[in-house]
Formats: structure tokens, C-alpha cells, sequence
């Protein structure tokens, strides 16, 4: 018996236990991480003890550090084709005092030189280029695997890996292009459209994952459907291996290059992207529409950040706010197809040089604006952004392939590329949790709204009329990289920036 007001002690063992299982039963789930080859244990004698030092001098560090130094979850190709060789040369990296931003820039180079060696035109340099991106490739899941290895993380690396991707494979895009046009094979409408899709999917994972990110009381049949198959091994890689993540896409494009044409190599991207974005977007659709959950002020703010709304589209938020907040859940998604469907409708089909793309354009301002004139909390409410990628990406593609201008769909290509760097720069803000970028980055470069706008203007006024247009676009995508790009590197390299550690493509 103690007397009154003694405690009572209790095992640590037992404590983590129950305050893990207080945690789980409030809805918070617990992540229990797996311990491998570590040791963790809480000895009660001296048996015990003597036990667990046996056990962690056993323990090789090495061997432990060469095996965390690769990701826990990647693709199949990369895990079964990369990374038993790659941490090896992290290692020799790591030993000759190499640093994982030296790797990443090494990847750079390495893609880029692949991509000039697509753009030659010939067949050796296509299987040049082939061999170069797959050992860029290499050196992209090198600098990652060095950076765990050798604990060396860093906000400039951060904000490196996480741009460098998307700028290899674009720059090679437009080596492609520029290969096959000098094979008088115009693929441009191709490659833009490969990188339309490819970052319509990457927005549609982020913005599910941000609206879910701290989802209250978030359960789904979907979901546990999902980890049951986790539990039956093929079906995990299978998974993987559908969504074509990078290490997959990138296989399929060296080999693609090496042994087949540009237009080849674009028409297995798009049909490879185009199902991997079906079979996505789908089962998050299912997991919104099956789960219950309540969704935080941080959610809303983190989806209103990634709509990359400007000026124009705030005005309008702000006089449909009443109206917008006595409406169905799903309106905003509603409305935002429908402006959206109505402004590509008019660039697919009205007559070049028309207006009508203009008048669309301009109601498509005014539903974007309602679409956001209230928080985005709906089950559905995460594809907004999404929608408001492809609708503002898909009228470049549409305007620029239909005037028929020369030089028109290099220079939408460009002027897609700059925005797509700044939709990928605000997802790793957020993820750093800073915010969206700056309001006057996003006013400034016109909002998604805005700048739709200024391209069906553009092309109403000169498409008709000889290069015009073309030099329209480049001059619009030169004013939009310079300022993204300006205020993106004083951001990241500024001591106050996060340091945004990526595990990876969401897809």
C-alpha cells in the first residue's frame, strides 16, 4: 500500500504506450516509424541493460547509414535499378568531401548536355541523349541519398532539388523538339502539351495532399481499401509503377529516344501521363467523396494560395462573396469548370483572329473569382487549382497551336514553362510553411486569370498578322520568368527561407 499522495511509478515502456494510445483514440494518428536494424529498448535491470548494450554494439553504423541514405518508399525502377548501385557513389561522394548541391548541379549539367544532344537531330545524338538522361537520373537520386548519408540538408538545396527536376525534363522536352524539327517532324504542340499534363498531375497530388494535411477525423473506405492491398507485396509496386513516377517516365524516355522518333517519344508520354492522371485524380476523388472530415482554416488558406488568383479575380471574389456562401458545397468546383470549359471551347474552335475567345476569357474572370469568393473547405474543393492549371496552360497550347504562327508554339512552350516554375516554387513555400509568395509577385505577373486574359487578347490582335504573336508570347514569357525568377532566388537563398526536405514526387 502507498500513502495518500506518493506516486506510483510507472515503466516507460508502458507510459509511451498509453500516452500513444491516448493520442491514436483522440483521432491524432501516431506515426510508428520502423527501427530496422536500431536498437530501442528501455532496460529495467542490470540483465537487461547488459542486453542492450550487446545489442547496439552490434549494430553496424555503416551498413545502418548506407541503407537510410535511400528513401523508404520510391518507384520500382528506381529501387531495383538505381539505388542499389547509387548510394554506393553517395558514399565515394561523401568521402571525397563532395557536396550534395555539387551532385544536383552535376544532374543539371548532365540533362542539359543530354538535351542539346537530342536537339542535333540525329541518331547518335538521340542515344547520347538517351545514356545522358539516365545517368543524370543516377546523380538526381545520388544527391538525395548523399544528403542522408552525409546529414548535410541545406535551404539551397532544398529549393535546388526541388526545381532542378522539372528543369531537366523541360529542357529536354524542348531538346526533343528542337531535334525533330530539324527532321522537318514540328512536335512542339507535343512537347508542350507533355509538360501541360505532366504538371497538371504533379498540382492535382499537391493540392489533395495540402487540403488533407491536417484533415480532422480523416477516414476513408477508399483509404482502407488501399492499405489492405499495401499489405499484398506485388500490388504495391504495381501501384507505383502505373503513375509513371520519375524514375519510370524518365526510363521510358531515354530508351524511348535511343530507338525510336521525338514524336514517339511524346505520344508515350501522353498516353502514359494521361492514364497515371486518370487512375490518380480518380481515388482521390473516391477518398474525398467516401471520407469524413472537416477540413482546417490552414487547408482553405493553403488552397487559396495554390489558385495563384491575381487582381482581377479578387475583385470579383469579393462582390460574389455573399451570393457564393449560400450555395451547395460543390459550387465552386462547378463554376470554375464551367468558365473554364467555356474559355477552351472558344480557343479550340472560334476562328483565329476571333474575339470570342477574348469575350470568353473574360467570363472566365469572373467565375474564377466566384469559384473563390468563399474559404475552399468543399470535399471537392482541393481540384479547384487544378482545373485553374489546365484551363490557363490548355489556352496558351490552343492559341498558339491554331494560329499557325511560326515560332508561336516555342515561345507559348517558354512562356508555360516560367508559370509552371512559379506554381512549383508557391507548392514549396507552403510546404516550407511560409505562404504563398508574395501579393505583389502574383498581381505583378497578372494572376492565372489575368494572364489567360492577356494571351486571348494577344492572339485576337495578332495572330492574324504575320510573327507578331510569337513575339508577344516571348517577350510575356521573358517579363514573367525574369520577375518569378528574380524574387524566387532572393526567397530561397535568404537565411530566413525553409529548408523544404522532398521525399519526392506526390505522384
Amino acid at each position: 500500500m502507498s500513502s495518500a499522495g506518493a506516486r506510483v511509478p510507472v515503466p516507460a515502456g508502458v507510459l509511451a504506450d498509453r500516452v500513444a494510445g491516448a493520442i491514436d483514440a483522440d483521432g491524432t494518428p501516431v506515426h510508428r516509424p520502423e527501427l530496422g536494424s536500431l536498437v530501442a529498448t528501455v532496460p529495467g535491470d542490470p540483465q537487461a541493460r547488459n542486453e542492450a548494450r550487446q545489442a547496439v554494439a552490434a549494430v553496424d553504423d555503416e551498413d545502418v547509414r548506407l541503407r537510410s541514405a535511400v528513401k523508404a518508399r520510391d518507384g520500382f525502377f528506381t529501387t531495383f535499378c538505381i539505388s542499389p548501385y547509387s548510394r554506393y557513389i553517395a558514399r565515394w561522394c561523401a568521402r571525397r568531401g563532395l557536396t550534395p548541391n555539387q551532385v544536383t548541379t552535376a544532374s543539371l549539367i548532365t540533362a542539359l548536355i543530354a538535351a542539346g544532344c537530342a536537339a542535333t537531330g540525329t541518331r547518335g545524338g538521340y542515344v547520347a541523349a538517351g545514356v545522358l538522361l539516365l545517368c543524370s537520373f543516377v546523380l538526381d537520386c545520388t544527391d538525395g541519398q548523399l544528403a542522408r548519408y552525409s546529414l548535410q540538408y541545406s535551404t539551397m538545396g532544398a529549393w535546388l532539388d526541388a526545381t532542378f527536376d522539372r528543369a531537366k525534363e523541360y529542357a529536354y522536352y524542348a531538346g526533343l523538339a528542337l531535334g525533330a524539327a530539324r527532321g522537318g517532324d514540328d512536335v512542339w504542340a507535343l512537347a508542350l502539351g507533355a509538360m501541360v499534363l505532366q504538371t497538371c498531375r504533379h498540382v492535382v497530388d499537391f493540392s489533395f495532399n495540402e487540403a488533407n494535411h491536417d484533415a480532422v477525423s480523416n477516414t476513408s473506405p477508399t483509404a482502407a481499401l488501399s492499405d489492405r492491398l499495401d499489405s499484398v507485396g506485388w500490388t504495391v509496386w504495381v501501384r507505383r509503377m502505373i503513375v509513371l513516377p520519375i524514375g519510370e517516365r524518365w526510363a521510358m524516355i531515354a530508351v524511348l529516344t535511343a530507338v525510336a522518333t521525338p514524336r514517339i517519344v511524346f505520344y508515350a508520354l501522353l498516353v502514359g501521363c494521361a492514364f497515371a492522371a486518370t487512375y490518380t485524380t480518380a481515388g482521390r476523388v473516391l477518398r474525398s467523396l467516401t471520407r469524413k472530415a472537416r477540413r482546417t482554416d490552414r487547408a482553405a488558406t493553403a488552397l487559396a494560395d495554390l489558385t495563384d488568383s491575381g487582381q482581377l479575380a479578387e475583385s470579383f471574389a469579393a462582390a460574389f462573396a455573399r451570393t457564393a456562401r449560400a450555395l451547395p458545397g460543390i459550387a465552386p468546383l462547378l463554376v470554375a469548370v464551367a468558365g473554364g470549359a467555356a474559355v477552351a471551347s472558344a480557343a479550340a474552335f472560334a476562328e483565329v483572329g476571333s474575339w470570342w475567345p477574348v469575350a470568353a476569357a473574360a467570363l472566365y474572370v469572373a467565375t474564377s473569382g466566384f469559384a473563390v469568393a468563399r474559404p475552399l473547405k468543399g470535399a471537392l474543393d482541393w481540384l479547384v487549382p487544378p482545373v485553374f492549371r489546365a484551363v490557363e496552360y490548355g489556352v496558351i497550347l490552343l492559341l498558339a497551336a491554331r494560329s499557325e504562327v511560326n515560332g508561336a508554339l516555342p515561345a507559348a512552350f517558354g512562356l508555360v514553362a516560367a508559370v509552371a516554375y512559379h506554381h512549383y516554387d508557391t507548392v514549396y513555400r507552403i510546404r516550407g510553411g511560409t505562404g504563398a509568395p508574395p501579393a505583389w509577385l502574383v498581381r505583378t505577373i497578372g494572376g492565372h486569370e489575368g494572364r489567360t486574359l492577356a494571351v486571348a487578347v494577344l492572339a485576337a490582335l495578332l495572330a492574324s498578322h504575320g510573327s507578331g504573336f510569337a513575339v508577344a508570347l516571348t517577350v510575356l514569357a521573358v517579363a514573367v520568368a525574369l520577375v518569378v525568377l528574380v524574387e524566387s532566388i532572393r526567397f530561397w537563398v535568404s537565411a530566413g527561407a525553409p529548408a523544404v526536405h522532398d521525399e519526392g514526387e506526390p505522384a
